[in-house]
């Protein structure tokens, strides 16, 4: 399992020599030879290993690692589409026969599939570039835990459980792993879960915990809730050790009554799981519980600001916010606004920004590189487990641009003046190509993917005629079968309706695009694809393609038992199988609690997959199906590709200013930060860790 993981999230593995080499040198060859057919191949480091391995050792590496990579591109599945020689059979099929099959298979509610004989294909002629799985060691490994717990940046359910595993599997090693500080507080609360569920040392935590709602979120954690605190939980049973513990941690924090406040329906309800009358010796704790009960007054920081900010007294709210940096750099826009002299506001923001978190100060100063340019919407992307984006009106009034740009100046200095705190890095090349990577300031919501990729982050495609996106899923409880569909809808330039791939239109010949057939019932496993001719959408003034997923069945994505979304990129599309795993770009489980997915949007005239990874609100007027939710389709993209984020050339940028020296010579480069060598994109741990 160690190396699963290792292997997913660094292309790396674990191996020791053997002390009784037995050279197996046909063996190793055959091997690596499988791992090519796969898109992989072994570092020298490994296959030097592998010499030293007997017969029975090599095999068992091969079977574990084949296993574990064909798990991860979806390789272990089998791919069974209603038309098994797509897609040639797709195209020129008669419109009677597709309609015919369609409609037997529906009225046999998903049990009948059209029988064909499958042809013998050709086969890959495509070229692909593999990638290579390098020799890693334990620290390295276990480095990557480390970076997570000292991210200043929620992290993903994938990175949550690959936490659990290493704090279950690997106890001797969890202190190396805790770092000695935990600036975010999720995962102050989500290292409490383990060390309790683990039975480690309480004494692990008690330095991480300093507020009420610290306390909360660990009580949230430990009842599986959302420790981002963006929805109500229902708080579990609390063995007595545990209500000691958490009674014990809110009675060593310093004031508690205003946080508690803050949460009050939510203190009250877990006052009720933690009966701390029961435990006399917590007076602080109890008097605060009491004060809630009984509707006590409580004055709070917040409620001061927003009095001051009612009553137009914008000076008093400064004063209090600079007691607060974080709350006045996320209310610099308002009270830019609303101050008669705005650069007296930008001064005293100066005094303190350099308290101010890095990571909020760089969303600030992005805000305000754009903050007046002519955007017809805004995008917020709300806390919470699910990965949903709400986009309004942009109804903002201009702010002065000397103003902003006094704004973005003064967050690039205390960025900088932080950053110099940090080691120098020396030498450093920076890939102009990072423009396109958004910076990973949550990751809460993001599903399961081989490459992990910040939301809105624009990734090149691959030269290629087609592009091959494919869906596996599974039966959920749904007695009459479960019904997932995969849609591509294509627009012009200005989001104007061209076509689109479903199962309503399961081809285009004007698009040289189609569908592999619409599959009704997957009680063993059932696959859609759809191939789309980029230069003949193109041709034709194609731009955006939106690849979504709908649940028709009307089951959430959460509560079926496997369901997956990728994209190959096919030169050939008739030469191959249909799934060839050495040709995916990537994969993503479907785990949202929804039942439509935009997944990712192609952008042909960038030549870019901005990739999306969104949940949809449904409300369809008939059915979940890519027409009835054209509005919401077509919202969601304009604000996606238009979408405007710190970027991680900026970020990189920013420490070579404070610390580096920029080389325009990857030669000569102590460090090196692009889209395949050096510091990546995909090293998120890394990133997360030591430069936000």
């Amino acid at each position: 399992m160690i190396n699963q993981i290792y292997l997913r999230r660094k292309n790396k593995l674990i191996l020791n020599k053997s002390n009784e080499p037995t050279p197996q040198l046909h063996n190793i060859a055959t091997s690596a030879a499988n791992f090519e057919s796969l898109g992989y191949s072994l570092s020298k480091p490994i296959i030097d290993i592998l010499y030293t391995y007997s017969s029975d050792q090599l095999n068992e590496f091969y079977l574990s690692t084949f296993h574990s990579l064909k798990e991860l591109l979806g390789a272990d599945k089998t791919y069974k589409p209603m038309y098994p020689n797509f897609p040639q059979q797709v195209m020129k099929a008669s419109d009677a026969e597709l309609y015919m099959n369609a409609v037997i298979h529906y009225a046999s509610i998903g049990a009948i599939l059209p029988q064909y004989e499958q042809q013998t294909r050709l086969p890959l002629y495509d070229r692909t570039k593999l990638q290579l799985i390098a020799l890693g060691s334990m620290d390295d490994f276990l480095t990557i835990f480390r970076n997570l717990l000292s991210s200043k940046t929620s992290l993903s359910e994938s990175d949550r459980e690959d936490l659990a595993y290493v704090f279950a599997s690997l106890p001797e090693h969890v202190e190396q792993i805790i770092p000695q500080d935990i600036p975010l507080k999720e995962n102050v609360a989500l290292l409490g879960k383990l060390i309790v569920e683990n039975n480690l040392n309480y004494k692990l935590l008690i330095q991480y915990v300093k507020t009420a709602i610290d306390v909360l979120r660990l009580a949230v954690s430990l009842s599986d809730g959302d420790i981002s605190l963006a929805a109500n939980t229902r708080f579990k049973s609390f063995k007595r050790k545990e209500r000691r513990l958490l009674l014990a941690l809110l009675e060593n924090c310093g004031s508690i009554e205003e946080d508690m406040k803050r949460y009050k329906n939510r203190w009250i309800r877990l006052g009720e799981r933690l009966h701390p009358a029961e435990y006399k010796q917590f007076t602080k704790a109890n008097e605060a519980f009491s004060k809630l009960r009984n509707n006590e007054d409580i004055p709070t920081f917040n409620g001061l600001v927003a009095q001051a900010l009612q009553n137009n007294q914008i000076d008093d709210a400064i004063r209090l916010l600079s007691k607060r940096p974080g709350e006045f750099a996320r209310k610099l826009d308002q009270l830019l606004r609303m101050h008669p002299k705005p650069q007296s506001v930008i001064e005293s923001f100066q005094l303190v920004a350099d308290k101010v978190e890095t990571a909020v100060l760089l969303q600030v100063r992005e805000h305000f590189k754009h903050r007046n340019k002519d955007k017809e919407k805004r995008v917020f992307f709300p806390k919470g487990n699910v990965a949903k984006m709400y986009v309004i009106d942009n109804t903002l009034p201009a702010i002065d641009e000397n103003v902003c740009e006094a704004a973005v100046r003064l967050c690039e200095n205390s960025l900088i003046e932080a950053y110099k705190q940090k080691e120098p890095l020396g030498k450093v090349y920076l890939d102009e190509a990072l423009k396109n990577y958004i910076v990973p300031f949550s990751q809460r919501s993001a599903n399961k993917s081989i490459k992990s990729v910040v939301r809105g982050s624009k990734i090149d495609i691959a030269e290629s005629t087609s592009i091959r996106t494919f869906l596996y899923w599974k039966d959920g409880s749904n007695e009459w079968g479960t019904d997932i569909d995969l849609s591509a809808v294509m627009y012009d330039d200005s989001w104007g309706y061209l076509e689109h791939v479903s199962y309503t239109n399961l081809r285009s010949a004007k698009y040289k695009s189609c569908h592999s057939g619409d599959i009704t019932s997957a009680p063993a496993g059932a696959s859609e694809f759809i191939d789309l001719d980029i230069q003949s959408v193109r041709n034709f003034g194609g731009r955006y393609i939106v690849f979504s997923i709908h649940s028709f069945s009307g089951e959430a994505f959460n509560e079926l038992p496997e369901c997956f979304m990728g994209w190959m990129s096919r030169e050939n599309p008739n030469s191959g199988e249909i799934y060839e795993p050495k040709t995916v770009e990537n994969r993503l489980d479907i785990t949202s609690d929804s039942m439509i997915c935009i997944t990712m949007i192609l952008d042909l005239y960038e030549n870019k997959v901005i990739w999306t990874d969104i949940a949809l609100r449904t409300e369809p007027d008939y059915a979940n199906n890519v027409e009835e939710n054209q509005m919401g389709m077509v919202l969601m993209g304009k604000a996606l590709t238009s979408l405007v984020k710190p970027n991680l050339y900026d970020l990189f940028k920013l420490h070579i200013e404070a610390r580096g020296e920029l080389c325009g010579n990857i030669e000569e480069a102590d460090l090196i930060f692009s889209v395949d060598k050096g510091i990546t994109p995909f090293d998120l741990d890394i990133i997360v860790a030591d430069y936000l």
